[in-house]
């Protein structure tokens, strides 16, 4: 592939020279906001990369790998850009860039899907999408995905030993031709030439892979958060690692999630039996874990706020707990609406026992919205009420299951949630807090939040809150989880279960 000419494209808020700055001093700071593409070279590399730091005149600079691809430059083999941090620190309009991220990033938009079916699921037309893609990644859509797919087949190739037939597969290619196509022509080499040398073999079906984060990050905040609703049967918390089993478009897996020695990275052991599914297993996980935040400037605005700015110093790379399922958090948060958090993990454990699927190796995956509306829910603890709204919950996702998909603006996506049964103010901002990743949402009634600034000398009501939360947009959801991880440390836990 030959690098042709391109316009300079720093990502928003740097400049030329202060990337090349960046780039002088191998600031890990700025991994995965730019990237570096050598002109004398064809290569493109991320700012850490420990190869002779070249001339400013032989570099351009891109916001996106996918931009630096779509110009014509090939990855680095030494820093291997595939691993860099992802980053969704963007505001207002480039949330939908995120979402259509996340869509390019579980296989649910493939080659032969086009444009205009990717933007009519966020909800915007195709040209403002790909107004949006040039402005916040420098590449149309479709090169970001043809990116995305060669960066996670070559993290297969170096870090597994799947055959190449399945890397292809795994990778989101239609054929073994067109992938050993599309490797030749990024990396000059043929995908077998590509294979570490010490690749891991691990156990059949199973593979492990480094999911990448900017540091700070706080694995022992998000460990305790998800242990205390770790749901029996489906999730297990122990020994410093997270467990989860499930069921994802028919094939049956499980995942193991622990902190990477480093420091910047976790490392997950996932089982699949169909390894086309590897690329929505590894989407859920970034979100459910909220891998792409950018951390050191969630937690430099927050930390402007005297009363939050003891809880950052406290946890520093605090993260937002995302869900697994949409329609899974969706239900867990309505059971939870009034009671504790320990009885809400057991009904919902209950519920899945019920109606969840029994997987081949004796796990069991959270039901879907289609088994829970044919289930039955008495005998359950759930009261009359609430099993109800449960049920019309699950016939109103099975027969829409975009309602739960993140589409335009917050408000417009409140509004849309609290339409469905059993789903008031507090449980949709809660919903798309973790469900939609919205990090803005916030649920100012939350009565652990308002407990929680009272410990920290402030007595606000709801309204006077949400005046003082417009100071931390647009990181709201984050200010939230600091006040309700010291509320938990003082014992006196939010008022919803979820």
């Amino acid at each position: 592939m030959t690098p042709r000419a391109a316009p300079l494209a720093p990502p928003p808020g740097l400049d030329r020279e202060a990337c090349y700055r960046a780039l002088q001093a191998r600031d890990a700071r700025y991994d995965g906001r730019f990237y570096t593409a050598v002109v004398s070279t064809g290569v493109f590399c991320r700012p850490v990369c420990p190869a002779r730091t070249p001339r400013p005149d032989r570099c351009l600079f891109f916001p996106s790998a996918a931009a630096a691809h779509a110009a014509g430059f090939r990855p680095c083999l030494r820093c291997r850009p595939e691993l860099a941090p992802g980053v969704a620190g963007w505001n207002g309009t480039a949330s939908t860039v995120s979402r259509a991220l996340a869509l390019i990033g579980d296989g649910a938009w493939g080659e032969g899907d086009d444009v205009e079916a990717l933007a009519e699921r966020l909800g915007v037309g195709a040209r403002h999408l790909r107004r949006l893609f040039a402005e916040h990644l420098g590449a149309p859509p479709v090169a970001v995905a043809q990116a995305q797919r060669v960066m996670l087949a070559k993290r297969l190739l170096a870090e597994s030993a799947l055959p190449i037939a399945e890397v292809a597969l795994a990778a989101g290619f239609g054929s073994v031709r067109r992938f050993n196509d599309v490797m030749r022509r990024t990396f000059g080499r043929a995908p077998r030439a590509l294979r570490a040398a010490g690749a891991a073999a691990g156990a059949p079906g199973e593979v492990t892979l480094r999911l990448a984060h900017r540091a700070p990050y706080h694995w022992g905040a998000m460990l305790g958060f998800l242990a205390g609703r770790a749901l029996p049967g489906v999730e297990q918390v122990e020994d410093g690692e997270y467990r989860r089993t499930f069921s994802l478009d028919g094939a049956a897996g499980a995942v193991a999630v622990r902190a990477g020695p480093r420091g910047d990275h976790l490392l997950a052991r996932i089982r699949l039996s169909r390894v086309s599914a590897l690329p929505a297993v590894v989407g859920r996980l970034r979100r459910l874990l909220d891998l792409d935040a950018d951390a050191p400037a969630i937690d430099a605005h927050l930390g402007t706020d005297p009363a939050l700015a003891p809880l950052v110093r406290a946890r520093p790379g605090l993260r937002v707990p995302g869900a697994w399922e949409p329609f899974e958090l969706a239900v867990r948060a309505v059971v939870g609406q009034q009671i504790s958090v320990a009885a809400a993990r057991t009904i919902a454990g209950r519920i899945a026992a019920t109606a969840g699927e029994r997987l081949p190796d004796g796990g069991l995956a959270f039901p879907t919205a289609e088994r829970l509306a044919a289930a039955p829910l008495d005998g359950l603890g759930l009261t009359r009420a609430r099993a109800a709204s449960l049920s019309a919950l699950a016939r109103a996702i099975a027969a829409d299951p975009r309602l739960l998909e993140p589409r335009g603006t917050l408000d417009e996506m409140l509004e849309r949630l609290e339409a469905l049964p059993g789903v008031g103010r507090w449980t949709a901002q809660y919903v798309a807090m973790r469900a939609l990743r919205e990090p803005d949402a916030f649920p100012e009634a939350d009565l652990g939040l308002l407990r929680a600034l009272e410990r920290r000398g402030v007595r606000p009501s709801p309204a006077a809150l949400l005046r003082r939360a417009e100071a931390w947009r647009p990181w709201r959801a984050y200010a939230a989880l600091h006040l309700w991880t010291h509320g938990a440390d003082a014992s006196a836990p939010e008022r919803k279960g979820a």
